[in-house]
């Protein structure tokens, strides 16, 4: 899934906004369903598309994965713009 279409998806912007405003968060499928209020295997899978875009970092453990935001201040400087863009 490229930018464009993450951008254009109501849930994985949800995930993003999430996780831009808790830079510090690290959560797993249920928790980030739970806080943004979606179904667990919708928000699963937006967010392995979010980790193959480099946006979330997965830390696999071997009972569940937890999520976090990137570290790389230049792609968060453009989330923050395009988020801004949109409202």
């Amino acid at each position: 899934m490229d930018n464009k279409k993450i951008f254009s998806s109501e849930l994985h912007l949800k995930i993003i906004k999430f996780f831009h405003e808790n830079q510090a968060s690290i959560d797993t499928p249920r928790g980030v369903a739970t806080w943004i209020g979606e179904d667990r295997a919708k928000v699963k899978s937006a967010l392995e598309d979010l980790v193959k875009n480099k946006i979330l970092i997965a830390d696999r453990a071997t009972s569940t994965t937890g999520y976090g935001y990137t570290r790389d201040t230049a792609l968060i400087s453009k989330i923050e713009k395009i988020l801004s863009s949109l409202g």
